[in-house]
């Protein structure tokens, strides 16, 4: 994920832009852009159905969720 970067436009008091992570458009990180870090509700859908479809993930190791006992209080 990239960090906030500054505007380069003087004009505009400081506000801190960031690229959307779908298409790379300038969004303003602030309360006016409800779907930030996403330009919109497409972008952050398609990017939602990416997880859900496993496209993206958070390197680790594989989980063999039929082995895990806890929280199985017949165990």
């Amino acid at each position: 994920m990239t960090s906030p970067l500054p505007s380069s436009d003087a004009s505009s008091r400081s506000l801190t832009t960031v690229p959307c992570p779908q298409c790379n458009q300038p969004v303003e990180w602030s309360e006016a852009s409800p779907f930030r870090p996403f330009c919109s509700r497409r972008c952050r859908l398609i990017d939602l159905g990416d997880w859900i479809d496993e496209r993206n993930s958070i390197p680790g190791e594989p989980v063999d969720w039929m082995d895990d006992d806890e929280g199985d209080p017949t165990a």
